[in-house]
C-alpha cells in the first residue's frame, strides 16, 4: 500500500493481536507512531487489550490519557479502559475511569464487580451489584459467576441462594459456568450436600466443574470423597489442571493417603509443572503431614521461587514432625532471602522454641514480631505465652497476655497451663474464674491439667473457685 490510512493500520494491528503475536504487535505499534497517523477509538481498544494481556501498565496508561487527550471515548472505549485497569489490579483507577463513563451498560458493571469479587471484596461486589439493578440492568451470566463467587468467598450463603433462586426463573442464560459457580458457592459455605446435588444435575460438565466439586470435598475436610472422585473423573478422560492437583493434593494430606499424593508427584514432573510455586508449596504441605520430612526437603529446595507460604509450610511442617531446630534454621534462611514471615510463621516457629524451651531464640522473634502488625494476631500471641510458659517465664507471659487486643479460647487455656505447670496454681484458678466469668467455657483438658498439676492445692482457701469448679464438673 502506497499510503496506509488508520483503518489499514487498525486492521494489521488487530489481527497481529487476535492471534497472540504480541512480540510483531508491538514492533508494528512502534511503526505506527513513528507514521504520524492519530488513533482512533478502534485503534485504542485494540492497544488497551494488547496492554491488558500484556499487563503493560504504562502503555496502557498512555493509551488512556490519549482517549481523554482527543475526546474519542465512547462506551466500548470506557469499558475497555476500565478492564485495562482492573486487569491490572488497579482498582482506584478502575473506579475513577467508570466513574468518569457518560454511558454504562451490564459489561462495563460487570467488569467492576468481577473485579472486586477476583480480589475478593465480596461487600463491595455486592454493593455494586445492587447499584446495577438500580439502574435498571439485568445481569447476565458473567455478573451472576462473579457475584456467586463473592457470595462464597464470604460465605454469605442466604443471598446465594437467593441469586440461586433467581438463576431457577431465568433471569440470566443457564450454562455450564452459572452451574460450576453454584458448586463452588455452595461448597464454600459448607453446603457440600446441595454443591453435589448440583453438580450431579448438570448435563455438561467441564475440568472447572469437576475441580470446584473436588475443591469442595477437600475444603470440607472430606479426603476420601475428593479422592474418589477425581478417580472417576481420571476415567472419564476429562484433563485436570493445576487447582485440580492442588486440591488432590490437599485432599491427600487429610486422609494421610501418601500413594496417591506420590502418584500427583509423579505427574506433576512429568508434566514439567513442578516448579509452579503453587502446586510445590502443597506438595510441602503433604509430605510434612505425612512424615516425610526429606521428600518436603527436597521439594522445597527444588522450586526455583519461594514465597511466604512455601517457607511457612517447610517451617510448620518441621516444627510439627520434631525436627524443631530445622524449623528455626528454615526460618533463618528464609529471611535470609528477604521474605517477610507472617503470622503463621512467627507462630509455627515460636512452637518450635517452645519446644526446645529455647527463650533465646524466641525472644528474638518476640523483638521481630514487635516490629510487625503480626503481633496483634491473636494466634501469634497465644504462641508467644506458651513459649514463655514452657521456658519457664511467667511474668513475660503475663505481660503478653494483658497486652493481647483479642483472646480467645487458645490464649485463655495458654495462660492457665502457664500458670499450673509453673507450679502457681492460685494464679491459675483465678484465671480459670475469670475465665468463665467471661464467658468462656473451660473444657475438661484445662481443668484435668490444673487439677492433675495443682495436687493438693488448699482449695477451702479459695471457696468460689472451689464452688465454680464443682458446678463446671457436674
Amino acid at each position: 500500500m502506497s499510503k496506509p490510512n488508520i483503518v489499514s493500520w487498525t486492521a494489521l494491528l488487530n489481527a497481529y493481536i487476535t492471534f497472540g503475536l504480541d512480540f510483531q504487535a508491538f514492533s508494528f505499534l512502534q511503526a505506527f507512531f513513528h507514521s504520524g497517523i492519530l488513533p482512533n477509538a478502534k485503534t485504542c481498544v485494540c492497544i488497551l487489550n494488547l496492554s491488558t494481556r500484556t499487563l503493560d501498565f504504562r502503555l496502557g496508561k498512555q493509551i488512556h490519557a490519549c482517549i481523554v487527550k482527543q475526546c474519542c471515548s465512547n462506551l466500548i472505549v470506557d469499558t475497555a479502559v476500565v478492564y485495562f485497569y482492573a486487569q491490572c489490579g488497579d482498582l482506584g483507577d478502575m473506579f475513577r475511569a467508570f466513574l468518569w463513563m457518560k454511558h454504562t451498560d451490564v459489561v462495563s458493571w460487570t467488569t467492576v464487580i468481577s473485579a472486586c469479587s477476583q480480589r475478593q471484596l465480596g461487600d463491595q461486589a455486592f454493593t455494586l451489584f445492587f447499584q446495577m439493578l438500580n439502574q435498571g440492568f439485568t445481569p447476565n451470566e458473567f455478573t451472576m459467576c462473579s457475584v456467586l463467587k463473592a457470595c462464597g468467598d464470604v460465605q454469605a450463603l442466604g443471598f446465594g441462594r437467593q441469586l440461586h433462586g433467581a438463576v431457577v426463573k431465568n433471569i440470566c442464560k443457564i450454562d455450564v459456568f452459572i452451574e460450576t459457580s453454584l458448586v463452588d458457592m455452595y461448597a464454600k459455605c459448607g453446603e457440600i450436600e446441595h454443591s453435589r446435588t448440583i453438580f450431579n444435575a448438570m448435563t455438561k460438565r467441564n475440568t472447572v466443574s469437576w475441580t470446584s466439586m473436588i475443591a469442595g470435598y477437600a475444603r470440607n475436610g472430606l479426603g476420601e470423597e475428593a479422592i474418589h472422585l477425581f478417580r472417576v473423573m481420571r476415567r472419564r478422560k476429562i484433563s485436570a489442571n493445576k487447582l485440580t492437583m492442588v486440591s488432590i493434593l490437599k485432599a491427600c494430606g487429610l486422609v494421610r493417603d501418601l500413594l496417591t499424593g506420590k502418584e500427583m508427584h509423579a505427574q506433576i514432573i512429568k508434566n514439567c509443572i513442578h516448579g509452579n510455586i503453587y502446586l510445590g508449596t502443597t506438595l510441602v504441605w503433604l509430605y510434612c503431614k505425612c512424615g516425610e520430612y526429606t521428600n518436603a526437603y527436597n521439594v522445597l529446595e527444588g522450586l526455583p521461587l519461594k514465597d511466604v507460604v512455601s517457607w511457612t509450610a517447610m517451617i510448620s511442617g518441621c516444627a510439627r514432625l520434631g525436627h524443631e531446630h530445622e524449623a528455626l534454621g528454615y526460618l533463618k534462611e528464609m529471611l535470609g532471602e528477604g521474605v517477610e514471615p507472617n503470622s503463621f510463621t512467627y507462630s509455627s516457629a515460636l512452637k518450635a522454641c517452645a519446644k526446645l524451651k529455647n527463650v533465646w531464640q524466641g525472644r528474638l522473634i518476640h523483638s521481630s514480631v514487635n516490629k510487625t502488625p503480626a503481633l496483634s494476631d491473636v494466634f501469634v500471641g497465644s504462641s508467644l505465652i506458651n513459649m514463655y510458659a514452657k521456658c519457664g517465664c511467667v511474668s513475660e507471659a503475663t505481660q503478653i497476655f494483658d497486652s493481647m487486643p483479642e483472646r480467645n479460647l487458645i490464649s485463655w487455656k495458654a495462660m492457665i497451663l502457664c500458670y499450673a505447670k509453673n507450679g502457681l496454681c492460685g494464679e491459675a484458678l483465678k484465671f480459670m474464674y475469670r475465665m468463665q466469668a467471661e464467658g468462656i467455657e473451660v473444657d475438661d483438658y484445662v481443668l484435668s491439667t490444673v487439677l492433675t498439676t495443682c495436687g493438693d492445692f488448699g482449695w477451702s482457701k479459695e471457696p468460689s473457685l472451689e464452688h465454680c469448679l464443682h458446678l463446671h464438673v457436674n
